[in-house]
């Protein structure tokens, strides 16, 4: 069982489910992955951008003054280097005047555990939810890095979007980090004997890339 749950949002929409369900599809080409994981971060974002805030200000219909909400520039978008670059496009599609950094990670190979290599967040981080960009989310060890990696820069406002997780993945996350709320598009069943999600959809940065 999964504790913080309230922290873990899984999506049941319909849409999601049946472009996740051929996103893992082995028939599915690079092209269709590509478009999938788009469509699919749009969708996920509606749902993790739900709670930002509004900043009231006086406009003009053409039938009267009113008041309306605004967002300001308070987002910064933060894909996982390499496969979290197929959510960008569509998060901006939905924020367009978000600041866009970005997390590298590499798996040491003698004690397999994450290295950061690159991270590049705007100066005013402190100022912005930073919304974590990464399709899966496996054993929990990058996501785990790659928010110690904002924290250390800043960032006390952190939301991460999945497409798929397991509960090991997310129970790693939230007890290292209990602060950050979870975005899930499906909630899958369990890691195997080389740490991929089952039934998950393989390696996802090599699909939308083309480079299995």
């Amino acid at each position: 069982m999964i504790e913080h749950c309230n922290k873990l949002h899984v999506m049941d929409h319909p849409l999601i489910q049946h472009k996740i369900s051929c996103l893992r599809n082995i028939e599915t080409n690079t092209k269709d992955f590509r478009q999938l994981v788009s469509e699919i971060a749009l969708l996920i974002g509606y749902e993790a951008t739900r709670e930002l805030p509004l900043v009231p200000r006086e406009i003009e219909t053409p039938i009267c003054k009113t008041m309306g909400g605004f967002l300001e520039k308070q987002v910064c978008l933060v894909p996982v280097l390499r496969a979290g670059l197929g959510m960008v496009e569509a998060m901006l599609n939905l924020l367009p005047a978000a600041r866009v950094g970005h997390v590298g990670l590499y798996r040491d190979p003698k004690t397999f555990e994450p290295v950061e290599y690159y991270c590049k967040v705007p100066p005013d981080i402190a100022d912005r939810i930073a919304i974590i960009l990464d399709p899966m989310l496996a054993t929990g060890g990058s996501s785990v890095a790659a928010i110690k990696c904002l924290k250390d820069r800043g960032a006390t406002r952190i939301k991460m979007m999945n497409i798929i997780g397991v509960p090991q993945g997310v129970e790693k996350v939230l007890s290292a980090h209990p602060d950050v709320d979870i975005y899930l598009g499906a909630l899958d069943e369990k890691l195997n004997e080389h740490n991929y999600i089952v039934p998950g959809l393989g390696d996802a940065g090599d699909r939308l890339f083309g480079t299995l």
